[in-house]
């Protein structure tokens, strides 16, 4: 899915390039009931990571267990990084990091955090960063994806493009089992988490901090439900809802699209001298559904590519959320339907997937639970086009057929997470992503959460996104003190925040895949 800006930007030249593991180690763990206790007792073979990154950023690969149901089985690799930041006599233990995905690295992620966090949480953790099974130098999956299946995703539904779109979901199914079907039932946010308490173990800590941010707060949830005991100051940053994985939690952002269209249309209206859209939120909508139709009818050259009407509405989508871009954006084609001059185009957010990237994202969103997945390709076509007439921007796009409807059978049921373990819960109002209510779908399952909103809000990932924000003071406070707030808190954004978070993250959020990692649709 789309990986976020801080992971693209990580990826390239901090840590030197590596051969990526092979797809796992032919050697077995002991067979033996103390299998499990072999894992945990790992000593890691700390080294330097290499590149630019400095000398005291280390990594190390630990072994983990293909299939937890059989630890005596096929290990696999699971890279792991680490940055001492802790002071003697003020350390807490160490502070685990995901970035997002499913399909994003979180090799560098220490690094990053490193520069964002004050004094008063680094001077208690060392900073902790993994590769998630499947991807990067974790033993990265690869199934043969051509440049077209990579990039397949958002599509919306056509009548006459349907049978080339279930083709195109029934191809990477079957290319993934051919080629990877031994491990692919494997590579699941449940395993994903067991990994994560075998970090844990492998670090001597009995227990572990965790920043996770989108996806990275579905792991973060579960880990609180299956090792509630282990689990000590845990922040979630921009929430998926444990009751709407996976289909759902595509669903829900054309769900929640309209609400951002509304708010766009509301304060583009009170500039209508400087968009020339309309001058009242009638009138905004009106204009973009004419564009949309008009680019239907023939598509509008902008800067050289061609915009038809599902590629305005697919890209606005995610653009309504930052109004300001939303905005310019609609101006731009508005001009070039018209022949008129548009200015220079944005810069360019160039990404590349990381090895196995867009594998286990898949492997994540379809086995995970396969009963979120119809079977028969024709009810992708109702739904679709139900979810059209519903919700006009987004609907098609998110209810069409992925590959889910052509994938094995999820390894074991999915998990209720339902529990009163302390978390805090970071969320801005204005997320295209891991929309608001996803936020407070999180915070109901994690019956011992506080809820963090930020009013008016925008951007997916509020550590990446403006620092100034209140509430990564509360997930800071949180973090150095271990202190919960007594009741949920709503605090405020500004224009400045926004603005910042906007450059940091929203630029990115089209930038291939969706995903639940930060700067895209994590």
């Amino acid at each position: 899915m789309r990986l976020s800006a801080l992971t693209a930007a990580l990826a390239v030249g901090i840590i030197a390039p590596l051969a990526p593991q092979t797809a796992f180690a032919a050697q077995a763990a002991p067979d033996s009931g103390s299998a499990t206790t072999w894992y945990e007792s790992q000593k890691p073979q700390w080294k330097q990571c290499g590149g630019t990154a400095p000398a005291r950023f280390q990594c190390a690969t630990i072994q983990v267990p293909l299939d937890y149901q059989r630890p005596e089985g096929p290990k696999t690799g699971v890279e792991i990084s680490r940055l001492r930041t802790s002071v003697p006599g003020k350390r807490h233990g160490v502070l685990l990091f995901n970035p997002g995905g499913p399909g994003a690295e979180g090799l560098s992620v220490p690094l990053d955090m490193a520069a964002k966090l004050p004094a008063s949480v680094l001077d208690k953790y060392d900073l902790i960063g993994f590769d998630p099974r499947g991807l990067g130098r974790s033993s990265p999956l690869n199934c043969g994806f051509t440049q077209e299946e990579d990039q397949f995703f958002d599509s919306p539904y056509k009548p006459e493009t349907a049978q080339r779109d279930i083709a195109t979901a029934r191809s990477m199914a079957q290319k993934c089992e051919a080629k990877e079907g031994d491990r692919i039932p494997h590579i699941t946010t449940r395993n994903t988490v067991r990994d994560m308490d075998v970090i844990r173990a492998v670090l001597g800590e009995k227990k572990i901090s965790y920043l996770g941010i989108s996806y990275g707060t579905y792991l973060g949830a579960v880990y609180t439900q299956m090792f509630p005991h282990r689990a000590d100051r845990f922040v979630l940053d921009s929430a998926v809802d444990p009751k709407r994985v996976w289909r759902g939690m595509i669903q829900v952002r054309a769900e929640e699209a309209g609400s951002a269209f509304a708010r766009w249309s509301k304060w583009t209206a009170t500039r209508d001298a400087r968009y020339d859209l309309g001058a009242t939120p009638a009138e905004v909508r009106d204009t973009f559904w004419k564009l949309v139709r008009k680019a239907d009818r023939a598509p509008i050259t902008l800067r050289g590519e061609s915009w038809d009407g599902d590629r305005i509405r697919g890209d606005l989508a995610f653009g309504f959320y930052y109004v300001k871009t939303g905005a310019e954006k609609v101006e731009d084609l508005r001009r070039a339907s018209l022949g008129l001059p548009v200015g220079p185009p944005p810069a360019p957010a160039p990404y590349t997937p990381p090895p196995g990237g867009t594998e286990t994202t898949w492997s994540v969103i379809c086995g995970d639970d396969e009963t979120a997945w119809p079977r028969n390709p024709a009810q992708y076509r109702k739904d679709s086009i139900r979810d059209k007439a519903r919700y006009p921007i987004y609907g098609d796009f998110t209810s069409n057929i992925k590959p889910c409807a052509f994938w094995g059978k999820s390894a074991e049921p999915v998990t209720v997470v339902d529990n009163t373990v302390p978390a805090l819960i970071l969320q801005n109002e204005w997320d295209a992503q891991t929309p608001q209510i996803t936020g407070i779908g999180m915070h109901k399952a994690l019956k011992g959460s506080r809820l963090v909103s930020v009013k008016g809000g925008e951007g997916h990932g509020i550590y990446h996104g403006a620092p100034g924000q209140c509430a990564v003071k509360a997930g800071n406070d949180y973090l150095a003190t271990g202190a919960l707030p007594r009741r949920n808190v709503t605090c405020a954004a500004t224009d400045d925040q926004n603005s910042l978070a906007e450059e940091n993250t929203g630029s990115r959020t089209r930038a291939g895949l969706p995903t639940w990692s930060t700067g895209q649709p994590g």
